[in-house]
């Protein structure tokens, strides 16, 4: 059996082996592997198991759960080591996390030797389930888009390859026809993830505004852009609380993020224009409708696709990512540790000569590290074929 996530497959397989009782919970974006992995660390663990899933256009129901649950715990009697209970999109289901503190309760108390895995594909949501009911009760995973290296291992792509066709393993076989590929992400992906996910996330009263606000996003993925000009961008009526609002939807299910404005205040930071961000290059090439060939010859189009490869490559690891201007100094990307703060440049097509954005910051805020990439800086292959964390130590 091949895992190309063999990091966060030994670590879930790991911990479900452990005399140590946890809720495990798989929170990520769509098509990033999540149920594959569910399902190998089961044919690894090699004792008895439940898979069952909740995304039904239909919706499943609080019955419905308890029924999987039980059935969870009829597999457990079946070996001395217990059994694996394994929860797909728990999410869709109203309510899901109060019903399974009750349930892994009860179990706790009668010592059922039942493991459970919950997978979701709304983080953001899944994470607020899990904060205001399961407190104590769970480790969290988070599986998030697939990174260079995972997907040079499984197809054999090369750097430009992922620049513009992202890190979807499952659209992978599809990359032969740009077109067909281009309709699956926009269709199966962006579409789904919209409509089943990010609705799902708190109310929305203008569905089509939260839309054309995803496009304008992977458009203009890699700039800075007040929530003003945003507006004049959009058609349908709206105001600038709506769309941070919407920015925040989106980010929780891994689609595209607005990131914040460096600055000594967290006040400022919150007040200031996001820098629009995707959070998978293929979100850029699917909605742009150009052909890889077209792309490359674009120096803007592909400036936008180096740029948000580095910036979803430090926001995906989890680590706090800003951005800095004052006047017409400008820093690509300021990632910020505890107290170590580390500047990134990126460059590209869309920009030559020197940095002065980068010399101003430093006098200002003195980083541990300025990091150049691109260009005669770190060459761009070697920035993302290593752990963004390494670049931040």
């Amino acid at each position: 059996m091949e895992s190309y996530r063999r990091p966060v497959f030994d670590l879930v397989l790991r911990r479900l082996r452990e005399r140590r009782r946890f809720l495990q919970v798989l929170a990520g974006p769509r098509q990033v592997g999540k149920t594959t992995l569910a399902l190998q660390v089961l044919e690894a663990l090699e004792r008895p198991s439940h898979y069952a899933s909740a995304d039904d256009p239909v919706g499943r129901d609080v019955a419905w759960l308890e029924a999987q649950w039980d059935l969870g715990r009829l597999a457990a009697r079946q070996d001395r080591r217990g059994a694996v209970l394994v929860l797909d999109e728990v999410q869709k289901v109203p309510g899901w996390s109060e019903i399974v503190k009750r349930l892994w309760d009860e179990d706790t108390r009668r010592r059922v030797p039942l493991r459970v895995l919950l997978l979701g594909s709304a983080p953001l949501l899944v994470q607020r389930g899990l904060t205001e009911s399961l407190a104590g009760r769970f480790e969290l995973v988070r599986v998030t888009h697939w990174s260079f290296p995972e997907m040079r291992a499984a197809f054999g792509w090369d750097l430009e390859r992922y620049l513009f066709y992202g890190g979807y393993p499952g659209s992978a076989p599809l990359i032969r026809d740009p077109r067909r590929w281009a309709a699956y992400i926009r269709d199966s992906l962006i579409e789904t993830t919209i409509s089943r996910d990010v609705l799902l996330l708190a109310r929305v009263d203008k569905p089509a505004l939260l839309r054309q606000l995803f496009r304008l996003a992977c458009e203009y993925s890699g700039q800075v852009l007040s929530y003003t000009k945003m507006l004049g961008q959009l058609q349908d009526a709206g105001n600038t609380t709506t769309l941070a609002h919407y920015l925040e939807l989106l980010a929780g299910a891994g689609l595209v993020v607005g990131l914040e404005k460096f600055s000594g205040s967290a006040l400022r930071r919150r007040g200031s224009s996001p820098k629009l961000l995707a959070l998978n290059t293929a979100l850029i090439s699917a909605t742009a409708g150009l052909s890889p060939r077209e792309a490359r010859a674009n120096p803007e189009v592909w400036g936008r696709l180096v740029e948000t490869a580095v910036g979803a490559h430090l926001v995906n690891a989890g680590l706090e990512v800003h951005w800095w201007r004052e006047r017409n100094l400008e820093v690509d990307f300021v990632v910020r540790r505890g107290r170590t703060v580390v500047a990134i440049e990126v460059t590209s097509g869309r920009r030559k000569g020197s940095l002065p954005g980068m010399a101003a910051f430093a006098r200002a805020f003195r980083p541990a590290r300025r990091l150049l990439v691109g260009g005669q800086g770190i060459p761009l292959e070697e920035f993302l074929s290593r752990p963004a964390e390494a670049w931040i130590r």
